[in-house]
């Protein structure tokens, strides 16, 4: 063990023994100064990554019950909340999508359409990446299309090398290089825009979802519909914004040059026709999106359609999750034409679920139960009362600044799960809906544009060598600030 790590490894628990042994947050309740060395030792694990985000998650389940806050099964009951089914059912639709090259399929077909130049290209890549991560997560939305957009990059460069053969040799490196970086931090950004527009795109949006109907189960005002007519308006013009500003950055005038489309034609001709199997999971894909938009019903205003939930005899028993599980299991028992004897879904592609993510759900509601059940939340809100005079637009700006901070060294699953205890009683205090300062929170947890660190996305194409930590730390700070205005404003504009 070198000094760095075992700084960063007992960082955690020593920070919670000496919380423990010299500090009295509430001399009445000790269960409030217990509760709040746990949240410190998790959070300081969490930011510096010393062991796995799914290791760390299991300390809450294991310190909560030792230090008396709450007992096993009560905690443990949060490690198994009904959203996890949301997830599970969401990501085996990914996995089939992925499964059968549906994705490459829609990829390249956009792009036959739009690939003239490096702009549209690089409009055709943020917008097929966005599409994607509204429905799967961040990560494997790149994952997906990172091999293909390496080959669109490749062939930019060809094209750009011919064309500039009368220009200096260090030159058109330098153009090459921009417009691959543009590419790579496009794919990446419009993946984690894409995210914030359904409840299903991004774990920190699952993890509001969970919190908001557990703490204000009678407001009823927060499903899959309502979710998406919030994130939608917002993440458009958002991604809009972000196109403009990387092209602007990476892709000059002299660079955008016309490209021979046909590379595009040829890779979409190796898919043959469109397959049996994909029809299925595009079938199924798209009824999922409508169950989940129509469940609760769709309000217009003059006129409201009634959701199919209510044919049902208790309608409030059908949620979302239960509609994901339903079509994911589907696919276990839809046979494949081409892979005989087999179905659409294994349980081998199953296993690929990302159970980790689970972990980290489980651990934030282990955590908001333990805030509850200590009096840390009574504490904080009486401490945060101060802040009733705060003119609600600075108080949003503010907090999204903060959570976009701390999205930038944690990840954005740690930092709303940290922020969403402490936001409760804020909403409290200051007799404010709680959507007001929840859903800007939840919708700057995904503003870690910066560093390579800071999100998945960032981090895998970080990895492939044509990106410097400089030109993501200038692109991503534009669109931090960009982000966290559109997020106050369209909050604002919302409420």
């Amino acid at each position: 063990m070198n000094l760095a790590y075992g700084i960063r490894f007992f960082s955690g628990p020593v920070a919670a023994l000496l919380i423990l042994l010299f500090v009295d947050i509430d001399v009445a309740n000790p269960l409030t100064t217990r509760m709040a060395a746990v949240t410190v030792w998790v959070a300081i694990w969490w930011m510096t990554e010393i062991v796995h985000l799914a290791v760390t998650s299991l300390l809450p389940f294991l310190l909560i019950p030792l230090l008396g806050i709450a007992d096993t099964t009560t905690i443990a009951n949060e490690y198994m909340d009904p959203i996890m089914f949301l997830f599970i059912g969401g990501f085996i639709l990914a996995i089939a999508i992925e499964r059968w090259d549906l994705h490459k399929r829609i990829a390249l077909r956009i792009l036959m359409r739009v690939g003239k130049n490096p702009a549209t290209i690089l409009a055709g890549v943020m917008g097929v990446s966005y599409f994607f991560s509204m429905w799967i997560s961040n990560t494997a939305t790149v994952l997906m299309l990172l091999a293909a957009i390496t080959a669109v990059v490749h062939k930019i460069e060809e094209t750009l090398s011919k064309s500039n053969t009368n220009e200096a040799e260090n030159e058109t490196k330098t153009s090459k290089n921009k417009v691959a970086t543009g590419l790579f931090i496009g794919l990446a950004y419009s993946a984690t825009i894409g995210g914030m527009t359904t409840l299903v795109g991004t774990p920190p949006n699952m993890v509001f979802f969970r919190f908001y109907e557990k703490f204000f189960p009678n407001n009823h005002d927060i499903d899959f519909a309502s979710w998406f007519s919030i994130g939608f308006p917002i993440s458009l013009l958002f991604l809009t914004a972000a196109y403009f500003v990387l092209r602007l950055l990476f892709i000059p005038k002299k660079d955008n040059i016309p490209l021979e489309p046909a590379y595009f034609k040829e890779e979409f001709k190796k898919l043959g026709k469109l397959r049996y199997e994909e029809k299925v999971v595009s079938l199924i894909f798209s009824a999922t999106a409508l169950l989940w938009f129509t469940r609760a019903g769709i309000d217009f205003g003059s006129f409201k359609i009634p959701g199919w939930k209510n044919i049902f005899p208790n309608p409030d028993n059908i949620q979302d999750g239960t509609v994901a599980i339903a079509m994911a299991l589907l696919l276990f028992f839809i046979p494949s034409k081409s892979e005989k004897g087999k179905m659409l879904m294994s349980w081998d592609e199953a296993k690929q679920l990302p159970f980790h993510i689970l972990l980290l759900f489980g651990s934030g509601f282990a955590l908001a139960k333990g805030f509850e059940l200590s009096g840390l939340s009574h504490w904080l809100a009486i401490k945060l009362e101060f802040m009733k005079g705060v003119p609600p637009i600075l108080l949003i700006l503010a907090l999204c600044t903060l959570v976009t901070v701390i999205s930038e060294f944690a990840s954005n699953v740690a930092s709303i799960q940290l922020m969403l205890p402490i936001i409760l009683p804020l909403v409290e205090v200051l007799d404010v809906h709680p959507l007001t300062l929840m859903l800007p929170a939840t919708l700057a947890a995904s503003l870690g544009f910066m560093l390579p660190i800071a999100t998945a996305p960032n981090t895998i194409v970080f990895g492939s060598n044509r990106i410097k930590v400089s030109d993501m730390m200038v692109a991503g700070f534009i669109l931090n600030l960009i982000g966290i205005l559109m997020i106050t404003a369209g909050v604002m504009l919302l409420k």
